[in-house]
């Protein structure tokens, strides 16, 4: 490989992870990591609260913050789409440097057709729970939304920056 292919495939990759950098919000939880287990307490299993979340890293222009936690891993049989609302809120100020634990904002309805959070609770096996941050620049203020995808379809070409947190959890199953 040449010299000058060499540096261009080493300004190319520092490019783009700069790229990548500015357009992510920062989204931890002091609960889990990333890939982690969700903490029992977080589920149906334990007190069912939402775990304390902490946002940064918001970008200039920022209007609201909008987060949503789903699972993508829920039997078809059960769910057709494969995915299942656990938690929706927007109308999170743009300062907002997180959401306490059992806290939430302008919450929508899950899964099950109540408002707010609803913890993991995995019917077969070990599930993945996706919590997205998303920075808009619009307001949202004093709309409603049925699920997640319609939140998604209203903010799309509006958003800023994003960020994921997984969340791992397999319900201590009991069996018959």
């Amino acid at each position: 490989m040449s010299r000058v292919l060499s540096k261009t495939i080493v300004l190319l990759t520092t490019v783009l992870l700069a790229a990548r950098a500015a357009n992510a919000v920062d989204l931890t939880s002091p609960s889990f990591k990333s890939n982690e287990k969700i903490p029992a307490k977080f589920t149906c299993e334990g007190q069912n609260l939402n775990p304390s979340l902490n946002f940064g890293n918001v970008p200039a222009g920022t209007k609201q913050l909008v987060l949503t936690m789903h699972d993508p891993d829920v039997p078809k049989d059960l769910v057709p789409s494969g995915n299942f609302d656990h938690w929706f809120v927007w109308d999170l100020p743009a300062n907002s440097t997180g959401i306490a634990e059992g806290a939430g904002s302008t919450m929508g309805l899950n899964g099950t057709g109540n408002p707010g959070y609803l913890g993991p609770c995995p019917p077969d096996r070990e599930h993945r729970y996706f919590f997205r941050l998303y920075a808009i620049n619009i307001t949202l203020q004093g709309k409603t939304f049925k699920d997640r995808a319609a939140v998604e379809a209203a903010i799309r070409g509006h958003i800023l920056a994003q960020s994921e947190l997984v969340g791992r959890y397999d319900k201590a199953f009991k069996g018959d």
